[in-house]
Order: structure tokens, then C-alpha cells, then sequence
């Protein structure tokens, strides 16, 4: 018997911010649920899920999460989900999910484990800066490991990268989106910049990990890259032979699926009337040999910087989710 099954990723877009009230939030689960129950996902990646407190002082749980996939099969799948950089509890913000309707026979998460913080002065810092200071990523990256019946693991990287919108500097905001000089933002969106490809470097080392001990691994890196194919970060996790210029690496390259995805269906955000491919789903050459067709569903995406300034809590997100068939004979 054949094995079919789905993985999918979607950026929810701070699931609960906008719902300060239970009557908000049911209002985000009324749009948001078709759209994750019509992606029959087996493999959910989500970005972007906050965790609540029900109380003034209980920890932090997955209460919005939990009311959207309430009565649906999601609820039933099995979870992995990041932590803060200690790995002790969940983040305020922007938590990483993988639901499984696989067993998660192991997950970990990377947040400089395996690339350490660089260490770099801005030029532009007001006080002047005396020594160079780390640059963090702000998030992780989750892997799960995920046993669907077959001699070889199923390997799913979660990430979401950082935007591309200035770090801040010191010394260099007038307000929270107002930059004092024009040299101050350009060193922030430098930063900002080493951030995002750090962050994809890091995935990259692991799932070089992954084929040092199998080197024909089904792997699948899926999330919210804040960066389009061709770019920085793409082209370090992607590591084509082309780039590498050598032939005996192709089997580590990864393949991005949108590129079967005609031309003009091809993007997944609409920022200010342009449509952008933002969100990917990368495989290895192995999954690659069970893939059958993959859909972005943006049929109802809103224009991502027009739909917030004249629409008061908005309810939907201004990610398209992604979703990709395999099957193995």
C-alpha cells in the first residue's frame, strides 16, 4: 500500500494580538479555520502563534491555537513547539508549531547552537559604542523528526526569519518607525540583514547534519523566509550546485517547490500591490522523488500594507498558506 500525505505552512500572523477579547478571537477562528481545514494537512508548520496567560500569574499556554483547531483533526495531532532561548517555556510572541498526524519521535530547536552570535560595533550608535555587541537572531528554528512508517524519517524545519525592516540602533530613533539619520536606518537594515541570513545559515548546518548521517534524508524546510528566491537567505538553505561548483554536492541541495507553481500563481504576500513568493517550502531530492503537486492558497489575501491601515482589527492573515502533496509507491 502507497503512502500520500501533505505538509503545510502557514504564517498565521500573531494569532491572538489582534483578539484582545474572546469575541475577537472567535472572530480570527471564523477566518482562519477553513483555510487550515481545506489544506487536509498531515504536516502543519505555523508561524507566528503566541501564547496566552489565563491568568495574572499562570504560565504561558496555547489557548488561541487550541480554540482554532478545536473540532477540527488538527486537534488530535501530535505538537511540537519552540521555547525561549533557555528552553523553558513559551515565547510572549511568535512560537513555532509543527502538528503532526505522524508520531514526533524527537524535536529539538536551534537559537545559536550551532553558529554563534557575530559580534559587531555600529559606526552610527549615539553614544558611540565602546565594543562590538552580539547580534541575536530573534527566533528559532524547530526541527521534528517524524516516523511515517517507513525505513527513513521524515525531517521538518519550521522557521520563520526576521523581516526586513531596520534593527535598532542606538542613539538613532526619534520614534518607533521614525529614524533620526539616513545612515542610522541603513546600518539597522544591515543588521536586520545579518539577522535573516544568520538564522538561514543555521538551518542550513543542521540540515547538513541531517546528510551527514543520511546522506538520501527526507527533509522538508518550510516557513515564513521574509525573503524571496534568488535572495541571501533562499540561496544559503537552497546551497544549488551552482553555487557550490560542484557537481558531487548536488545531492545536498535542496529543490523549492514553488518553482512547479506556474509563474503568475506564484506568490503567497501582497505588499503594497506587488505580489511576493515569501513563503517556501524547500525538500531534499529524495522527497523530492514523491512529490506530486503543490498550491498556494491566496484567493482571499489582502494587500498586507493597504489592509491594516483601513481595516480595524483585522481578522484574516496576510500570509497565503502553502501546501504540498507526496506520495510513495
Amino acid at each position: 500500500m502507497g503512502l500520500r500525505f501533505r505538509i503545510a505552512t502557514f504564517n498565521l500572523e500573531s494569532l491572538d494580538a489582534r483578539a484582545r477579547t474572546q469575541a475577537a478571537l472567535e472572530t480570527r477562528v471564523a477566518v482562519i479555520r477553513p483555510q487550515i481545514e481545506r489544506l487536509r494537512a498531515d504536516v502543519l508548520c505555523l508561524q507566528e502563534v503566541n501564547a496566552q496567560a489565563l491568568s495574572k500569574h499562570g504560565a504561558r499556554s496555547l489557548h488561541a491555537l487550541d480554540r482554532l483547531i478545536e473540532d477540527t483533526p488538527y486537534a488530535e495531532f501530535h505538537r511540537a513547539v519552540s521555547r525561549n532561548r533557555a528552553g523553558t517555556k513559551l515565547g510572549d510572541r511568535h512560537n513555532l508549531v509543527i502538528l503532526s498526524r505522524f508520531p514526533i519521535t524527537s524535536g529539538r530547536q536551534y537559537w545559536h547552537d550551532l553558529v554563534v552570535s557575530p559580534a559587531y560595533r555600529p559606526a552610527t550608535a549615539a553614544p558611540p559604542a565602546n565594543a562590538p555587541a552580539a547580534i541575536e537572531w530573534d527566533r528559532p528554528a524547530l526541527h521534528a523528526i517524524l516516523d511515517i512508517g517507513r525505513a527513513s524519517p521524515l525531517h521538518i524545519f519550521n522557521l520563520h526569519l526576521r523581516a526586513p525592516r531596520a534593527a535598532p540602533i542606538p542613539g538613532q530613533k526619534e520614534g518607533s518607525d521614525v529614524w533620526r539619520t539616513t545612515t542610522g536606518w541603513a546600518e539597522g537594515f544591515f543588521v536586520a540583514a545579518i539577522k535573516r541570513s544568520g538564522q538561514a545559515l543555521e538551518v542550513r548546518f543542521a540540515v547538513d547534519r541531517v546528510f551527514d548521517q543520511e546522506p538520501t534524508a527526507l527533509i522538508a524546510v518550510c516557513g515564513d523566509f521574509n525573503a524571496a528566491e534568488g535572495t541571501t537567505p533562499v540561496r544559503t538553505l537552497i546551497a544549488d550546485e551552482e553555487d557550490t561548483g560542484n557537481g558531487r554536492l548536488a545531492a545536498r541541495a535542496l529543490i523549492a517547490l514553488e518553482r512547479s507553481i506556474a509563474a503568475s500563481e506564484r506568490f503567497s504576500v501582497v505588499h503594497h500591490g506587488r505580489a511576493q513568493m515569501l513563503d517556501h517550502m524547500l525538500v531534499s531530492r529524495a522527497l523530492l522523488g514523491a512529490y506530486r503537486h503543490a498550491e498556494i492558497h491566496h484567493e482571499s489575501l489582502g494587500d498586507e500594507l493597504v489592509g491594516p491601515a483601513r481595516v480595524a482589527r483585522p481578522a484574516e492573515s496576510y500570509h497565503a498558506p502553502v501546501v504540498a502533496e507526496f506520495e510513495f509507491a
